[in-house]
């Protein structure tokens, strides 16, 4: 469970910020970055993915961690993952991502206000109420066509625009890959999740039922990379630093450093048209 519950972001086919949990989901992004690095493309086409190194002095342990997480995804989370994508026709699979990746919305928009950009989260809660009421509570991404575009924050991003250094790198079981400073953001995700409050919790049916089913779609949208992990000559190694390279990234994105975290959601460039023979 925890191989994928805590690695934020690396999306497949589509960026989510949201935390299994609270209750609502991952950020996906982190995926795609992940397959690109076992495809060993990240480096050379992504100016983004450079090189990172991170603070791993619990590495013996973490790999330890690790290792136990692989095969607890192997014995039950992909078998679970790939009977759910041979029965569920992925647009409807895309329509429960949607209604994952909307229960998740306000915690983003309380990170945008501590961030200092009260437009973004002005959007971000229009954007919420829009696709909870017109687009069926979540079903329809009816907002994306209004101008609204997703907007991913977190507490451990907003310690990171505040100053906070990540850390030392973590992998904590049931969570995933982690830094000390993502660990505290992610407690506080859990704790003042707005949904989870006004339902009364995790220990609800309807926060039991989220949960389960955000872990198997986030499971089986993120299936590619976890095959491509297996081809990765250190799943380990290459697992962190996706991870650091991810959450770096994120950060400097978000104090307004940079625009460094691709749309996974929009088509490929066009390749440039073959140069005229002399």
């Amino acid at each position: 469970m925890s191989v994928f519950l805590g690695f934020e972001g690396l999306g497949v086919q589509r960026s989510r910020a949201q935390n299994v949990g609270k209750g609502a989901g991952l950020p996906v992004r982190h995926w795609m970055l992940l397959a690109l690095v076992c495809l060993g493309v990240a480096k050379s086409d992504l100016v983004w993915a450079q090189e990172t190194s991170a603070s791993d002095p619990f590495e013996k342990a973490n790999r330890a961690s690790f290792k136990f997480s692989m095969g607890l995804d192997h014995v039950i989370l992909a078998p679970i993952a790939h009977g759910y994508m041979a029965v569920t026709p992925h647009g409807v699979r895309d329509h429960v991502s949607a209604v994952v990746y909307n229960l998740g919305e306000p915690n983003t928009v309380i990170n945008l206000v501590l961030q200092g950009k009260p437009k973004r989260a002005m959007r971000s809660t229009t954007r919420f109420i829009v696709n909870s009421t017109v687009g069926v509570l979540g079903l329809f991404d009816v907002a994306a066509k209004m101008n609204l575009p997703r907007r991913d924050a977190d507490f451990g991003q907003t310690f990171g625009v505040w100053g906070a250094k990540p850390g030392a790198y973590l992998y904590v079981p049931l969570m995933g890959p982690l830094n000390v400073r993502d660990g505290v953001g992610r407690a506080l995700d859990i704790v003042t999740d707005p949904v989870s409050l006004y339902v009364g919790g995790l220990d609800t049916d309807f926060g039991k039922a989220r949960t389960g089913v955000t872990i198997v779609d986030l499971r089986a949208a993120t299936d590619p990379a976890f095959q491509a992990l297996k081809d990765a000559s250190d799943p380990y190694v290459t697992t962190r630093s996706a991870y650091t390279q991810y959450r770096e990234a994120s950060v400097r994105e978000a104090a307004g450093e940079a625009e460094v975290l691709p749309d996974f959601d929009a088509p490929p460039p066009e390749a440039p048209p073959p140069a005229p023979k002399p």
